[in-house]
């Protein structure tokens, strides 16, 4: 028996490594060192114009919108939710990227599969300045079941340290700023599919008519990034926080960025929630709670700033951006509706 027999394709990785060298190439930067196939990725940091520069890293994955994905037999945009989901959770500490590496594990390599998924990476990438540097791909037999992977990504960026956001400045009378989201972004996906496919029995390619589309296209909208819209407001000072409006909805992640002693109160009347989620929420009889606590309502992203300052920040922002709350003593996130 050879590795072959037993489940690993060495051609079929080093075929996936040939094919994604040229995508990762289109997103190297002046940084970059090195080239895809070393055993590290090398890049230089340039600090010129970054005083006391402050590296911020994270790491992410999709989770279960894999798996609508799967369905769909649709691989670029998972890619694309990896990185802007990565991009964004740097972003609200002030931070800008530099590289990007990502680990892609399935059971049997697909090669025109991993390379839909690089592909996406690579887009988002490079529309986010950000060096795809390097990355790994496992061929784990017995681990994954045919047509199944998972994937994860990992960022750096940099900030000055006297521009960190990180939420301290936040008091009593400050403004909460919305900014729509494009979907579900990459959360609550097992109670989505829970709805969809179990509760309403749809398949992927099933057309909803109140959403005006297939349930599957709705669920694969990818994740949006924020960097185009925040990056010229970071040197402004005018921000205070920002929260990624991710796994725990507003709930849970609006609190991560406020200062104790301090809590937010939502608007619910101050923007309209997207019809997908109204749809799901019906369809499933999903508690209020439930669904502020699962899924973003449609706002991916919160600014909090000085009240003086909504209305410059609301008008260089666009894009649906809108004041939502407020910031009161207390904690926690308190709804209320006007």
């Amino acid at each position: 028996m050879d590795y072959k027999q037993s489940g690993v394709d060495i051609e079929a990785g080093n075929e996936v490594v040939r094919r994604i060298r040229s995508l990762a190439r289109r997103t190297f930067t002046p940084g970059v060192l090195s080239e895809i196939g070393s055993f590290g990725g090398l890049f230089r940091l340039d600090a010129a114009g970054v005083d006391d520069p402050v590296l911020v890293a994270s790491a992410d994955g999709v989770g279960t919108k894999l798996r609508v994905a799967f369905m769909a037999g649709v691989h670029d945009t998972v890619g694309r939710d990896l990185v802007s989901h990565c991009v964004n959770d740097i972003l609200v500490q002030g931070a800008q990227p530099l590289f990007f590496l990502d680990y892609l594990a399935t059971g049997r390599l697909d090669p025109d599969v991993a390379v839909q998924v690089v592909e996406g990476l690579s887009a988002a990438c490079r529309e986010n300045g950000c060096a795809l540097l390097g990355g790994e791909t496992a061929e784990m037999p017995g681990f994954y079941a045919d047509g199944e992977y998972d994937v994860a990504g990992f960022i750096v960026g940099v900030v000055s340290r006297g521009r960190l956001i990180d939420g301290k400045r936040i008091a009593p009378g400050d403004a909460l700023i919305g900014i729509p989201s494009s979907g579900l972004h990459t959360n609550g996906y097992s109670l989505a599919r829970r709805i969809a496919f179990d509760v309403a029995g749809l398949g992927v390619g099933s057309h909803i008519p109140d959403l005006g589309t297939t349930i599957g296209e709705a669920l694969l909208e990818p994740h949006r990034s924020y960097l185009p819209l925040i990056r010229p407001l970071l040197r402004s000072g005018l921000i205070k926080g920002m929260a990624h409006i991710t796994g725990g909805g507003i709930t849970e992640n609006l609190p991560r960025i406020l200062p104790e002693g301090t809590s937010g109160v939502i608007d619910r009347s101050a923007w309209r929630v997207p019809r997908l989620f109204e749809w799901l929420q019906r369809t499933g009889k999903v508690p209020d709670d439930d669904m502020l606590r699962t899924f973003n309502m449609g706002i991916g992203l919160i600014v909090a700033c000085d009240n003086a300052s909504v209305d410059q920040l609301v008008a260089q922002m666009g894009s649906g951006a809108t004041r939502i709350g407020r910031i009161e003593a207390g904690s926690g996130v308190r709804y209320v509706t006007t």
